[in-house]
């Protein structure tokens, strides 16, 4: 039988793994699967110019991997068992199990709203392709003269209320964060920040926590209510329970805890990267969620994998957070690059030079996926004794 190795997800680290094991390994030797929710890759960077109204460009799944011999599944994944190496599925026909050999667990996140009251049931985000498509839906149903108020100040709170200030101007756009908005960015950075948002009309409330969510808007821990035709929650990222549920260690957010190479500390045959990973920096600290983090450790698990399973050596990928790639709006952003302890550099890319430089970044994102072995010639190494190393087991 060949060796079954099993991805979970189709992400930006998922679906670029797969793509590169694909390209790495004899065919003869390993059979290559990838379960997602979707049929397609969703430009997740891309998700706030949906909910604003602009259309993306789809990229299928079956297309992108067409001529690869990756093998697609789209369904959900429900469960994952790393002692008898199996993964629940369903879709619309039912359950399925699916067993495997060796398994990358790259499910991402989804939005952290867990223990504030009205989240589920009131609030909009675009953590997701079909949630994205709602709030679209509902800034269409405002027309002129809504307000929206989005809950939150990290890049995807600040990219969310610019992309909607700017592309339906009718509407009345407000943002309440818990801080200080951009207040990580350098000076030049934050004040060009602040200038956007006056430019755009967008209303600041900071140092305001939000503790409850109701149909006609957020209150405050303060008691301050700020009124709202749509909230959308943005205030930071969590990871799916399944992980946790499946005995895998994991940290106390529910990331799966990983050595330096994205292996499982607890399960052999486990692997993980992007969101899902909590792994150490460069710095000493973990890597943060994000898409450039997902390149990292997309990069660092698939050498590893390729490595413990054919006794080539493991290279050490770069484990380094760069910076902060901010849209504000289409001609408008910010780079703030950020030193070995991640505190923002005084120097910073703004205006349309940042935003040309985002653009190149997520289309060339973009095709990545698109052409998941790259159209390079494939080395294929061929399996070998498979003997799952400890988690201390390093290559120097």
């Amino acid at each position: 039988m060949r060796h079954r190795i099993t991805v979970l997800g189709a992400g930006y680290a998922g679906a670029s793994a797969a793509g590169y094991l694909a390209r790495h390994l004899q065919p003869d030797d390993f059979e290559i699967t990838v379960v997602n929710a979707e049929p397609d890759f969703v430009e997740r960077m891309r998700l706030h110019q949906l909910a604003a109204g602009r259309p993306l460009r789809r990229h299928g799944l079956a297309e992108m991997f067409a001529g690869t011999g990756i093998r697609l599944r789209v369904a959900s994944v429900t469960a994952v068992d790393p002692q008898q190496r199996t993964v629940t599925v369903a879709d619309g026909e039912g359950t399925e199990r699916i067993e495997y050999d060796s398994l990358l667990y790259t499910l991402g996140s989804t939005i952290d709203g867990q223990g504030v009251a009205g989240v589920a049931e009131h609030a909009f985000h675009v953590a997701g392709q079909p949630a994205a498509l709602r709030l679209c839906r509902r800034l269409d149903e405002l027309g002129e003269g809504g307000t929206v108020l989005v809950v939150g100040g990290n890049l995807t709170a600040i990219e969310t209320a610019t992309e909607i200030a700017e592309s339906r101007p009718g509407l009345r756009v407000a943002v309440a964060t818990s801080g200080e908005l951009g207040g990580w960015l350098a000076p030049k950075g934050r004040r060009h920040l602040l200038r956007a948002f006056d430019r755009l009309g967008i209303a600041v409330h900071e140092h305001a926590t939000v503790e409850r969510v109701e149909r006609a808007g957020a209150v405050a821990a303060d008691g301050t209510v700020f009124a709202a035709t749509a909230t959308v929650w943005a205030a930071g990222f969590a990871v799916h329970p399944i992980a946790a549920a499946s005995g895998l260690a994991v940290e106390a957010d529910g990331r799966i805890t990983v050595d330096r190479m994205m292996r499982s500390v607890s399960h052999p045959g486990v692997y993980a990267a992007g969101d899902s990973a909590y792994v150490i920096g460069a710095n000493g600290r973990p890597l943060p969620m994000s898409c450039a983090s997902a390149g990292f450790t997309r990069m660092q698990a698939t050498a590893a994998i390729i490595g413990d399973l054919t006794g080539h050596r493991i290279s050490k990928t770069p484990l380094e957070y760069l910076g902060n790639c901010i849209s504000l709006g289409g001609k408008d952003a910010i780079f703030q690059a950020v030193d070995g302890d991640a505190r923002s550099k005084p120097w910073s890319l703004r205006g349309r030079t940042a935003a040309r430089f985002k653009a190149f970044v997520l289309s060339g994102a973009a095709w990545n996926m698109s052409h998941p072995t790259y159209g390079l010639p494939a080395r294929r190494r061929r399996l070998t004794a498979v003997r799952h190393r400890a988690p201390a087991e390093v290559a120097g």
